[in-house]
């Protein structure tokens, strides 16, 4: 009597016709009904989009408040999303793994028809018109074949080449982000109206709109969101806390507190009249953040900075919320503040801020490389001889003139310097000498970007920026939460 074995088991079994752990492999193609099903499903990724495109444009009509502007910025949006998805679906994650979304859900693979192999991005795109060389089988026919996906080319050259493409990639993302902010509004415009207000002026009321209205929104939108993006990359990575923004050193809260504090004793309502106010308060709860993260051992500690700024943050908010509680005037012009907006806000005020703004992203630019030695830990970044009190202080300084310029500018903004350095550390990796330029420029396509759907979304009226960016960073804070590989960076 034939028997067969288990691992480490004598107990014997009935006979069987074939060896054990031998299983029917189905071979060739895989059967078309789950080919097409596939398909639809990849079909379905890219229509989304598309349909909620038309959604939108069919709501921009004339008689609807819309303008020839606002459909071509919305429909133009939804055709790059949906070509995006496609080329990223069908050409690189299909070319690279042999699996789409679709064919990934119904467990199918595309292979080279010779070496069975992945066929890289350039002959998956190019199956979609041409299918010659390549056949689409099980998972389990293309595992038990040998079937190899496409490693990622990790040599130096590529990895900058890479980068390179990703930062032009958002340059041109960046540049069609402001011109949406420019032409999407609660009046409708035409783009020979936009073209005439930008390079052939005469004082017109279209011409007033852009230039006086949208023009500084979009200018202040894009330097404010950039610094907030930049300044999130530095804190989490002074701080090592995948979690930690511009609240977790109270630099929000100090500004908060001096604005209620201005408005209370000299009664400003103004952008313009708190502005040196936020951005003193800012300065101040910096500066005694890191004081007392460094009282002991003289040297501030991610831990210690962080237990510093929370302990200053609940302070600071507890006083602002005294002076509003006992002062309605008061109330009323913060809560218009602390919202977040960039709406109101006119050159006047981005003329103040920006030289804060330049200077603290040059520091930011200048740091890090020494952020790159901190990442490794305070022992090593020492036995490397960094100076790590001063590297710590000419991150503190870069956040503080970034975070401060920016809060007393639109107010307190939140999920930016949370969300944006996640997405540019997915992109380019640990190396803060390319994650801050992408944390940069991703920090103003996301502001600017939440501007433009404030505009549109409860017409005629405006919703401002900060409740935009809360509606789509709270899923992705939830996101990170549950994510415990991000606890060690």
């Amino acid at each position: 009597m034939t028997t067969t074995r288990q691992f480490g088991s004598d107990i014997p079994h009935l006979p069987t016709d074939e060896p054990y752990g031998k299983r029917d492999v189905p071979r060739g193609p895989a059967p078309l009904y789950l080919r097409a099903l596939a398909g639809l499903l990849d079909i379905g990724i890219v229509a989304i989009p598309l349909v909620l495109g038309w959604y939108i444009v069919d709501s921009l009509r004339d008689d609807n408040g819309g303008g020839q502007a606002d459909r071509v910025v919305f429909g133009g949006a939804a055709v790059a999303i949906a070509l995006g998805l496609a080329v990223w679906n069908r050409g690189f994650r299909e070319g690279n793994t042999g699996r789409s979304s679709g064919k990934g859900w119904v467990g199918l693979v595309t292979r080279d028809t010779h070496t069975h192999d992945a066929v890289g991005p350039k002959r998956s795109l190019q199956r979609v018109f041409r299918r010659s060389g390549t056949e689409v089988v099980r998972e389990s026919t293309a595992s038990d074949e040998g079937f190899t996906v496409r490693e990622k080319d990790v040599s130096v050259a590529a990895i900058r080449r890479r980068r390179l493409v990703g930062l032009g990639v958002l340059v041109v993302l960046l540049g069609l982000v402001l011109l949406a902010s420019v032409a999407v509004g609660a009046r409708p415009l035409s783009f020979a109206e936009i073209f005439h207000a930008l390079f052939d002026a005469d004082g017109s009321q279209t011409d007033i709109i852009v230039r006086t209205l949208r023009g500084p929104r979009t200018a202040l939108g894009l330097v404010v969101g950039m610094a907030l993006g930049v300044a999130g990359a530095l804190i989490q990575g002074h701080t090592r806390n995948p979690l930690a923004d511009a609240g977790l050193l109270g630099l929000n809260a100090g500004a908060a507190f001096l604005v209620v504090l201005s408005m209370y004793l000299f009664g400003f309502s103004a952008p313009s009249e708190y502005l040196w106010f936020a951005f003193a308060g800012s300065f101040a709860a910096s500066v005694v953040v890191f004081g007392l993260s460094s009282i002991g051992n003289g040297a501030a500690s991610p831990l210690s900075l962080a237990l510093a700024g929370a302990a200053v943050a609940f302070f600071l908010q507890a006083m602002t919320n005294a002076i509003i509680i006992v002062d309605q005037s008061s109330l009323d012009s913060y809560r218009f503040w602390v919202v977040g907006s960039v709406a109101g806000r006119g050159f006047d005020v981005l003329w103040q801020v920006l030289p804060f703004l330049v200077v603290g992203l040059i520091l930011a630019l200048v740091s890090t490389p020494g952020l790159n030695v901190l990442s490794l830990g305070e022992d090593v970044a020492r036995s490397l001889g960094t100076n790590i009190a001063a590297s710590r202080a000419l991150g503190i300084v870069a956040i503080t003139l970034l975070t401060g310029a920016a809060t007393a500018a639109c107010g307190p903004i939140a999920f930016i310097g949370l969300v944006v350095p996640h997405v540019a550390r997915a992109i380019t990796g640990p190396d803060y000498r390319w994650l801050v330029p992408y944390a940069g420029l991703l920090g103003g396509v996301m502001l600017v970007t939440a501007d433009v759907i404030g505009r549109v979304v409860v017409r005629p009226g405006e919703l401002q920026v900060g409740i935009v960016l809360a509606v789509f960073g709270a899923p992705f804070f939830i996101a990170l939460v549950r994510r415990r590989k991000l606890a060690s960076l």
